[in-house]
């Protein structure tokens, strides 16, 4: 019998263009940021700086998706959660 993975352990693991959807998001934000800039701009050099800005931005998130040691997060949820009332007392064990 065949043995399928869930959906969301795929999802975490989809890859687009060597990113993460979510650094791919940031990265498409800037790009289109970036446009309106280029569109509303008027000179040269700044068009210039704008392509270099995005391809740093792409060298720089490429790299912390293969060392992902360099930024590191630490998670904001329990792992599990419970009702249970934490109490100042402390017990000895006999």
């Amino acid at each position: 019998m065949k043995k399928y993975e869930v959906y969301k352990d795929i999802r975490k693991r989809a890859v687009i263009m060597g990113l993460p959807i979510s650094l791919f998001a940031l990265m498409m934000t800037s790009v289109i940021g970036s446009l309106l800039f280029i569109i509303f701009s008027f000179s040269f050099l700044v068009i210039i700086s704008v392509f270099l800005f995005n391809g740093g931005l792409y060298v720089v998130l490429t790299q912390l998706t293969k060392h992902p040691s360099l930024l590191h997060f630490k998670k904001v949820f329990p792992t599990t959660i419970n009702n249970k009332r934490e109490s100042r007392i402390q017990y000895e064990n006999p």
